[in-house]
């Protein structure tokens, strides 16, 4: 290259350089607005957190719910709103593990409940506490010790129940399966029998059976079992818990869930919603949020963000919550229950089911997979360079999909039952507003043409950038006279 070039390239890159420090270099970054779904999801948290009372959610008989409080610090988790709410809930769980996986505080001695310990061990590690020792109990050993061993037979890597009487079968789900298989994954080694006890759950049609017992005893699989029952909620469950599986390396995990997501896709309704399965059959936010959830984790974003615009239809806001918008942001278990709340607010009585039901439904909206919560950031808002278009968010939908009414979700594994009844009345809410992180944005000097502010006089900045500018343009000519 001739000297000339080489000098004209070299005060030509001076020149760009100069003016890239002078009026800032990379582009301001300021942040886009959240994808609908997820502001939803933050709002439906602030919400619940809302209902939070020292650390615990009340129950239709207690003051205190802790499987319900478990649901709602995993919906605070998945989103990231209110970190005190959620260190208080964390703590207010870790110091009542016994009256929640246990019958102890009933005096029933010599009882431990196989589900409810393997969600306390995944709630553990979603909250980022230390599952080995959470409230003075390990509970990774606890649920190891809980799977049922090879002397089993088709039963072996079942969580079960740890009881001193003869209570009859054991009454472990897929549900609480599922939260077995994501609490070992997030807390150490998954053993491979306890994902292959979870696949053997699953029909040949994809979708998973919530119970694992026929009328006349423990059947070896689904396809053994004559008219399984499929469940959206289960499958929705096991789906996510596999992925986590598989993520850790278990045989057989990805093609069962791959295989149960595309069973939950041919349960969607034309609205987007789902139903569960006996009581909960007609479309519902609970079964809604689950499978929107799972569906997302699968990477079947259409299907995901049809079931999330399903839930945003049963979401109060302040424009549409008639006398419940004192409460905006909670989701209704269905229409009936929606309608109802805008024309008379959400009464105590009903109040239990809506937090069941936003607990769940939130899930839909933020889509954080199961197996991610605590790993992965919460959603909230994504940088983008000014001057460039922010991604349109999804419009919000105006018209409520069409549901039909159902019974309130029977909610999950624990030894407190889960019936709808008048609650003691809530505390007000007091969860500070959650708002995505302020622009970062650099202040224009006055006068300045918006160039950005460093605290250094640019006036001899300016006087070089016009030499470089002036020096490059003449070597330019030289160097195109010299190569004529």
């Amino acid at each position: 290259m001739p000297l000339s070039r080489r000098l004209t390239t070299g005060l030509g890159m001076a020149t760009v350089t100069a003016l890239a420090a002078i009026t800032g270099a990379p582009p301001a970054v300021v942040a886009a607005p959240a994808p609908a779904h997820v502001t939803a999801a933050r709002e439906a948290a602030s919400w619940l957190a809302g209902e939070f009372t020292d650390g615990s959610l009340p129950g239709p008989f207690a003051p205190e719910d802790w499987g319900l409080t478990i649901d709602g610090l995993v919906a605070l988790s998945a989103t990231g709103v209110d970190a005190p709410t959620r260190q208080a809930a964390t703590a207010q769980v870790a110091r009542h593990v016994r009256s929640y996986n246990s019958y102890d505080d009933w005096g029933i001695e010599g009882f431990t409940d196989g589900g409810a310990t393997a969600k306390l061990l995944y709630a553990a590690a979603a909250a980022d506490a230390d599952p080995t020792d959470f409230g003075g109990y390990d509970l990774r050993a606890e649920t190891l010790s809980l799977i049922a061993t090879a002397d089993a037979g088709h039963q072996r890597g079942r969580i079960t129940s740890r009881t001193t009487a003869d209570s009859g079968p054991d009454a472990s789900n897929t549900f609480d399966q599922s939260f077995a298989v994501l609490g070992l994954a997030r807390s150490g080694d998954l053993p491979q029998d306890t994902v292959d006890f979870l696949i053997r759950q699953q029909c040949a049609a994809g979708g998973f059976r919530l119970y694992p017992d026929a009328a006349d005893g423990p059947s070896p699989s689904c396809d053994d079992q004559p008219g399984a029952t499929l469940d959206v909620d289960s499958t929705a469950m096991a789906v996510q818990a596999l992925l986590a599986a598989a993520e850790d390396g278990a045989t057989g995990a990805g093609d069962a869930a791959r295989k149960g997501a595309d069973w939950l896709v041919t349960q969607q309704h034309t609205d987007g919603s789902f139903g569960g399965s006996g009581p909960t059959t007609g479309a519902n936010s609970n079964s809604t949020g689950l499978a929107a959830q799972a569906l997302a984790a699968a990477g079947r974003d259409d299907e995901a963000a049809r079931a999330a615009k399903a839930l945003a239809a049963l979401q109060l806001t302040a424009g549409n919550g008639g006398a419940a918008s004192a409460d905006a942001g909670a989701i209704a278990y269905n229409t009936d229950g929606f309608t109802t709340a805008a024309a008379a607010g959400i009464t105590d009585t009903d109040r239990d089911q809506w937090r069941r039901a936003t607990a769940q439904a939130l899930l839909g909206l933020a889509q954080v997979p199961l197996g991610r919560i605590g790993l992965d950031p919460p959603p909230t808002s994504h940088p983008t360079p000014t001057g460039t278009a922010s991604p349109t968010a999804p419009a919000t939908p105006t018209a409520s999909p069409t549901l039909t009414t159902s019974p309130p979700p029977t909610g999950t594994a624990g030894p407190t039952p889960s019936v709808t009844s008048p609650p003691a009345t809530p505390a007000p809410t007091t969860a500070a507003p959650t708002t995505a992180a302020p622009p970062i944005t650099t202040p224009a000097a006055s006068g300045l043409g918006g160039l950005p502010t460093t605290g250094a006089a640019i006036g001899s900045y300016l006087l070089i950038a016009l030499l470089l500018i002036g020096g490059g343009v003449t070597l330019l000519v030289l160097g195109r006279r010299r190569a004529v």
